[in-house]
């Protein structure tokens, strides 16, 4: 096929030209939003930081058809794109297009989706908000409680450098897509890239694999069109020429050409403001309220009683609480022997309510996470479970503080049963927080 002639103009015969016109519609059914739920989407979005993720949102449009997910969109865009090339191969048989201008243009609808999705995915991992670090009750879940997208999340989240090193990359090779002379290398970067994201999604079951894979395809279908070129001179090492045709612009359509880079460059601007001003107000995985003061740590359940009788002790009880963690936001966990039917989310949706901030207990067993609202002056605590499974728990607690390391909980649950529970808090050390360099003494 003449694609691949590396020291020679492609040659637009009917074959050619008629994987040009498919390829030119599937991609831009992939890459232009025209499904109106994804409108729909964005305007059901609310909250305060709300701007940051309808940029997101937009930077990453995933075309949906009939509701289905997955490859099945990818047959659907396939058979339009079909039916297309075959009535534009019938119509526009005996007319002369100039392919190659057509060609330029498949690229550029590429190269900007592409770049978008980079730099936006990109931007949450330089300011750690895609893979934050792990939250204090996480730390004090078993690793077999976790499911295993949960545990590459906390991997990559407890290096916070190398995170965005990673978003930095994303970036990178983002910002090189938009300048023509230096796509093959964005593209060669992100394919690569994007190729690692796509094995760990299937590895670790993280629910993106067919995104990722789209993404990975933009990347080389990109980077093919220079492919050849650097086999011959790399590898071959023979006497090769650069590719460097341009198209011929009239003025209105250099008019918009300025126009459309313009609305990318305040784009991606904006995307970047709006999303560190997330990471420095409220991350949006995590909740945004504050926790009762100076309440951070992890508690020992010394005494328990449960409809008024005590209960010692016990890994097997279900109704016992063993351990709770605090968090510095309005969230509390609990350990017990409870059966917990794992939220298999990602945790990863946008909202302005901390009850629905559920990325702690996604993907998470062996604890109960819960949002609370807090009464300082009555001293009242209202917990309501945040994994949607179990969402119909709630604890109605009044809270006591004795001392520094003491806190007494005293209330009821859903079913009316009473609860009593002496927590007493342990001063442990995080080897995670205290780093390398730093002497530890256990």
């Amino acid at each position: 096929m003449s694609f691949l002639n590396y020291n020679t103009p492609i040659q637009w015969n009917r074959t050619n030209a008629f994987v040009l016109r498919f390829l030119l519609i599937y991609f831009f059914i992939q890459a232009i939003p025209f499904d109106y739920k994804f409108y729909t989407d964005l305007l059901a979005i609310s909250g305060g930081g709300q701007g940051f993720y309808i940029l997101f949102k937009i930077a990453n449009y995933n075309p949906q058809f009939f509701g289905l997910s997955g490859y099945q969109n990818w047959l659907i865009a396939a058979i339009i794109a079909l039916i297309g090339a075959l009535a534009a191969d019938r119509f526009y048989r005996n007319t002369n297009p100039d392919f190659d201008k057509l060609y330029y243009w498949l690229r550029v609808i590429l190269r900007y989706r592409l770049a978008l999705v980079a730099i936006s995915y990109g931007l949450i991992k330089l300011f750690p908000l895609q893979m934050p670090y792990p939250s204090l009750g996480n730390l004090h879940t078993n690793y077999g409680d976790f499911l295993p997208w949960k545990i590459y999340f906390h991997t990559t989240g407890i290096a916070p450098p190398f995170e965005a090193f990673l978003g930095g990359v994303e970036i990178f090779a983002g910002l090189l897509l938009l300048y023509r002379k230096t796509v093959t290398f964005g593209s060669g970067v992100l394919a690569g890239y994007y190729g690692n994201v796509f094995a760990s999604n299937i590895a670790y079951s993280m629910g993106y694999e067919v995104y990722s894979l789209q993404l990975t395809i933009f990347a080389i279908v990109l980077f093919i069109y220079d492919a050849p070129r650097l086999y011959s001179l790399l590898v071959a090492q023979k006497y090769t020429v650069a590719n460097t045709y341009h198209p011929w612009f009239d003025n209105r359509e250099k008019w918009v050409r300025n126009v459309v880079r313009s609305l990318v460059a305040v784009f991606i601007i904006a995307l970047g403001y709006t999303t560190y001003k997330n990471y420095t107000t409220a991350p949006y995985k995590y909740p945004k309220t504050v926790g009762i003061k100076d309440s951070y740590g992890y508690y020992n359940v010394s005494v328990f009683k449960f409809n008024n009788v005590e209960i010692p002790y016990s890994t097997t009880d279900m109704n016992r609480w063993q351990n709770v963690v605090f968090e510095k936001w309005a969230t509390l966990s609990i350990k017990t022997a409870r059966p917990i039917v794992i939220d298999e989310g990602l945790g990863d949706q946008f909202t302005d309510s901390d009850y629905e901030r559920n990325f702690e207990s996604a993907g998470v067993g062996g604890r109960r996470y819960f949002a609370y609202e807090a009464d300082t002056l009555s001293k009242t605590l209202k917990l309501v479970n945040k994994n949607k499974n179990h969402k119909e728990e709630i604890f109605n607690l009044n809270y006591r503080v004795v001392n520094d390391s003491t806190i007494v909980l005293t209330g009821i649950n859903e079913k009316k049963d009473s609860v009593y529970a002496e927590l007493n808090r342990i001063n442990k050390k995080y080897l995670l927080f205290e780093g390398r360099r730093k002497p530890i003494k256990l």
